[in-house]
């Protein structure tokens, strides 16, 4: 039986400590996009408070969080960022004050 380094033992626990700490303190995918049609836009749709189009009317983007993108539309995630869980390997649900 073959016996591991010391070292490999503290590099891989540091491995896994540095990934629980990184998952719990990270925030979701956050994308900015149309709520009515749940297009995605660009970020500066949302930075500055909408921007004109081309047709001359204006679409205001709202930050949408979690979820994925298929063909351009955002789904499984939420307008609300509490909504979505973001936590990782070892973390509450709730934050702390």
């Amino acid at each position: 039986m073959r016996r591991l380094r010391s070292s490999t033992v503290v590099l891989g626990g540091m491995g896994v400590l540095a990934a629980t700490i990184t998952a719990c303190g990270s925030e979701p995918d956050r994308r900015c996009v149309d709520p009515l049609t749940r297009e995605e836009l660009p970020s500066y749709r949302c930075e500055s408070g909408g921007g004109g189009d081309d047709d001359g009317g204006t679409t205001r983007g709202a930050y949408y969080y979690g979820g994925s993108v298929r063909d351009k539309r955002v789904t499984g995630g939420s307008f609300d960022r509490t909504a979505v869980d973001s936590g990782g390997f070892g973390c509450s649900g709730t934050g702390g004050g």
